[in-house]
Parts: structure tokens; C-alpha cells; sequence
């Protein structure tokens, strides 16, 4: 759908716009290390304990890795229950889960400004190895955390193991698909968007049937309203536990601004998605370079290596798309979609940056990580020429930019991943999708969600009378919940698609439903 702009005055929304510039400057100085301690923090109000939202870790590089926290003793409270001053966390990484061999500790402040949260960026570490961590405020602790290094980028090939998820929709569900994930053996959870949704929580909590405070019933519009969504969700055990056990690679979707909602549609950003990025930021393990700019965007993608093996390039396709050139939702296909003057999916600068990458690579396997699908979806077959437009079918001279490098370059084993459809498919990525005998030259995994749409049929039905007009999508399943994982060697990337029988309960176990093997340097998923 088209998002209507809100209404505000030029000089109140310079002052708005001018605020969200002095965050970014105090929140670049709460980074500098405090003397003292948090033993001489104030008390929080009523006394409650402040990591209810839990730790998580992300964007791990051979040396580091972020650190994140947010201190809110009371989730629904407009200040989150804590003074409105800065305040010291004291911060520690170990080698072992109790704590006693200690590599770095530290103090920084947590700013009203930034809703008390914490994102530490950790140097000096090890590559390729386990650390541990842990916050304290006052007398009281977090939980251990774990996390790891990534490889050096001049080591052996080595191996990875990661999960991928998205379209978690609290009122939906049960987050069973992160109980079971947070068992699995990882080195990386990627998480493609849809971490909240925009609409308000019913009364009863929608599928879990947990009575809501009445601040929840209505959906977000300003920033203390974003981040109660952000305490609800977070405030889960099992989103939590999966946080605490892996570092996360973390990108955004619509549902944390608007349903199919478009950056850059009219050029501006309006005061309610300001709102809406900055909570973003608060909730994520996500450093300096990502903190809100002056007028309120967010520096988002960004690439990791995993040594030689691989290279991680993580996308926003949001921020900086245009409008759909041929029309919003599902709508016929036009000629311009093909000229990349009428519109764009990633914007001239993310776009010149991500072909750029993909030329300079060097890694066996090269993974773009990208919130929706790539492959095209022919939605009538031979009668028409119906697409959904908001995926990279409504931008295909995007995609063809990709593709073109793809082979321009020989780009080894190009991978993407991807959410969005609360489906999974596994495709192959074709040179030229008008040409159905053009070559394949790299793989798609999309995985379906972890609750949204919950336990009803609702794509099955719809997408797949579509399948057999797409014979490049090998796999197609519409109404399962769960996650993905993938594990790569130099050889060989392996696919297993992880699934939970319901979200109406927490405790339930994951099941393969299906795997797929890619060999070095034969683009296509083969199932086995």
C-alpha cells in the first residue's frame, strides 16, 4: 500500500530532526570508557530488576564484536522505569561461562536518550574463537551471554554454520522456532526483518491468550510507543535465549515502519518513521556506524567476511527504494520497471556498494542477505503478466544489476537469503527471468516465518497454483512456521528447512521438512 505522509510543521519538525543529531553525538561519547563502576548507579524505580529484555551479541569481526543491553525495569512505562540521566553499565568478556577468565571489561553510559540501552563495541579479541559476556547494574546482573570472533580473513577455509529467520508477529504465536534454534550448533543467527509489527496488541494477546496492558492495544505512533512494542517482544524467553546463545547479523523489513511501505517515495522522512528507526536502534546489537543520523536514517547494510569462506553482504531494501515504477501490490509487469532511471530497490550509493563487493570477492561462497525474494513469481502463467511488486519482481532492473555481475564477474557461488513471504521457497536465480532458457547463475533460499500467519493455510492455497508457472522454484511449502539453517564448507553449502508443527504453544520440537545441497561452483539447489 502507498504510505501517506504525516503532517508537521517545517520549524517542528526541524527541531524534532535537530534532536535526533545531539543522540547521535551523546550516544557516540556514551561509548567512552567511565571510571567508577555501576556499583554507584542510582537506584531504579521500585526497585525491579533491569535486564528484563535480556543481552544479545552481533556483528562479529575477527577482533570484535557488539555487545547490547537496555535497562527497563518496568517494560511499558514511557522512561522504562529508569532515571532520566545517564547511567553507568559495567560490561565483562570471558573465555569460560562462569566468568572468571576475564579478556575485557569495561564501564559505559547508558543515556534517557538512547532509552538506557547499551551497544558496546568489544576490540582486541581473538579470531575465531567462544567468549562469554555479561552486564551489571548496581547489585544486579544479566544472564552469560555467548559469542564468537569471526575467522581471520587470511586463515584456512574453515567451516560456518548459520540459522536465518524473520516475521515474528508477537500476537501470532509462540516463539517455539527460537526455543529449538537456541539448541542448535551455531555460529551466526541472520535475522532478514519483521522483527516487530505496527498494529496494536488485542486485549488477550491475540494466539497466547496473555491479558495486555491497555498502552499496548493501540499501534505505534511515537517513539515511547515503539519502544513498549520493542520491551513486549523482547521480553520473551525464547527470543531471548536465542540472542544470549549467537552473535545476530540484523536487517529491517516494512513492519517496523508500515506494511509495504517505501523510503524513499517522496524524497523525505517523516517524524513517525524517524520515531520508529530510532527504537529499532535501540533493540539491536548493532554499532556506532548504524546510530540515527541528523535527519533520522539509519546506516544499515553492511558487509562481513567469515575468513575466506565466506563474504556476508547484508542488504536494506527500504530505506532508499523508490516507489514501485509499475504500480504497488500485486499489478502487472510494465517496460519501466526495466530502466533503472524509474526506479530503484537499494538506491545508486547501497547499490554501487554491493557490486562493488561482489566484484572484490574473494570467498568461496558469497551470501547476500536481502529482507525479500529475488526470484520472479509469474502470478497468471501464459495469460498474463501479473507480479507483486514488492519484492524484487517490482524492480527488476535492480535485480538484473545483480545477476549481470553475477556473471560479469564469475562470482563464486552467490547465495541469497531472504524472508518476507511467511513461505519458503528455493530457487534458482536466473541471468534473465523473460528468458526461461537463460542460465541459472545462483541460488535463493527464502524462509517462511517464524509465527506470522500462525497455524492457518494461508499462502499454500494461494501460491501454489502459481508454481508451475515458475519452474525455476524448485521448492515451495506455504504454511509452516520455523526457521532455516545453512552450513558451509568449501565444498558444499547444505540447507535444512526447520519446522515447528504449531506456534499455539512454546514448547513444541523442529523437524527437518526438507534439505537441500549446493556444490562449489554449480549454481542450483539439489534436494536430498
Amino acid at each position: 500500500m502507498i504510505v501517506t505522509r504525516s503532517v508537521q510543521s517545517e520549524p517542528n519538525r526541524r527541531r524534532f530532526l535537530g534532536g535526533i543529531g545531539a543522540v547521535a553525538g551523546l550516544a557516540a561519547f556514551s561509548q567512552v570508557p567511565l571510571e567508577g563502576s555501576a556499583l554507584a548507579a542510582p537506584r531504579v524505580r521500585g526497585g525491579e530488576y533491569p535486564f528484563k529484555l535480556g543481552i544479545a551479541s552481533g556483528d562479529p569481526t575477527p577482533d570484535g564484536v557488539v555487545l547490547w543491553t537496555r535497562l527497563v525495569p518496568e517494560l511499558f512505562s514511557p522512561d522504562g522505569g529508569m532515571p532520566s540521566r545517564r547511567v553507568p553499565v559495567d560490561w565483562e568478556v570471558a573465555l569460560d561461562p562462569g566468568m572468571r577468565k576475564v579478556v575485557e571489561r569495561g564501564t559505559v553510559s547508558a543515556l534517557p536518550e538512547l532509552a538506557h540501552s547499551v551497544h558496546v563495541e568489544v576490540e582486541g579479541l581473538q579470531p575465531d574463537r567462544e567468549y562469554f559476556y555479561r552486564f551489571r547494574y548496581r547489585h544486579d546482573v544479566s544472564e552469560v551471554g555467548r559469542t564468537r570472533t569471526a575467522p581471520h580473513e587470511h586463515g584456512r577455509l574453515g567451516a560456518l554454520s548459520f540459522a536465518f529467520a524473520s516475521c515474528q508477529d508477537w500476537t501470532h504465536g509462540f516463539y517455539s522456532a527460537y526455543r529449538n534454534m537456541a539448541e542448535e550448533d551455531l555460529d551466526l543467527v541472520i535475522h532478514l526483518g519483521d522483527y516487530v509489527y505496527e498494529y496494536g496488541i488485542p486485549a488477550d494477546g491475540g494466539a497466547r491468550r496473555t491479558p495486555i496492558p491497555d498502552v499496548l492495544h493501540q499501534g505505534p505512533l511515537d517513539l515511547d510507543r515503539w519502544r513498549m512494542q520493542y520491551a513486549l517482544y523482547k521480553s520473551d524467553p525464547d527470543l531471548q535465549r536465542a540472542h544470549a546463545r549467537f552473535p545476530w547479523l540484523v536487517t529491517w523489513d516494512d513492519h517496523e515502519v508500515e506494511n509495504d511501505y517505501s523510503g524513499n517515495y517522496d524524497g523525505t522522512i517523516s517524524p513517525s518513521r524517524v520515531a520508529a528507526y530510532k527504537a529499532w536502534y535501540e533493540h539491536q546489537p548493532v554499532g556506532r556506524r548504524s546510530l540515527p543520523r541528523r535527519d533520522g536514517s539509519l546506516q544499515l547494510y553492511r558487509r562481513r567476511n567469515w575468513g575466506r569462506l565466506a563474504q556476508l553482504d547484508v542488504l536494506d531494501t527500504r530505506q532508499y527504494r523508490t516507489a514501485p515504477p509499475c504500480g504497488w501490490g500485486e499489478a502487472p509487469a510494465c517496460e519501466a520497471g526495466n530502466d533503472p532511471a524509474k526506479g530503484t530497490m537499494l538506491g545508486a550509493t547501497q547499490e554501487r556498494w554491493l557490486l562493488d563487493g561482489l566484484r572484490e570477492s574473494r570467498a568461496r561462497w558469497n551470501v547476500i542477505a536481502t529482507s525479500v525474494m529475488m526470484a520472479r513469481l509469474d502470478h497468471d502463467g501464459p495469460t498474463g503478466d501479473v507480479i507483486w511488486h514488492d519484492a524484487w519482481d517490482g524492480f527488476p532492473a535492480s535485480r538484473r544489476a545483480i545477476t549481470d555481475t553475477f556473471t560479469a564477474a564469475k562470482v563464486r557461488n552467490p547465495v541469497l537469503v531472504a524472508g518476507d513471504w511467511h513461505s519458503t521457497f528455493v530457487n534458482d536465480i536466473k541471468s534473465d527471468f523473460d528468458n526461461p532458457d537463460s542460465p541459472v547463475v545462483a541460488t535463493e533460499f527464502v524462509g517462511t516465518s517464524i509465527t506470522t500467519n500462525g497455524d492457518g493455510e494461508v499462502y499454500g492455497p494461494y501460491y501454489g497454483p502459481m508454481i508451475k508457472w515458475n519452474p525455476h522454484i524448485k521448492f515451495f511449502d506455504g504454511d509452516r512456521r520455523g526457521y532455516v539453517t545453512c552450513r558451509l564448507n568449501a565444498d558444499e553449502w547444505r540447507t535444512d528447512l526447520r519446522m515447528v508443527p504449531t506456534v499455539s504453544r512454546a514448547d513444541v520440537p523442529a523437524t527437518t521438512f526438507a534439505s537441500f545441497v549446493i556444490e562449489d561452483r554449480k549454481p542450483g539447489a539439489t534436494r536430498v
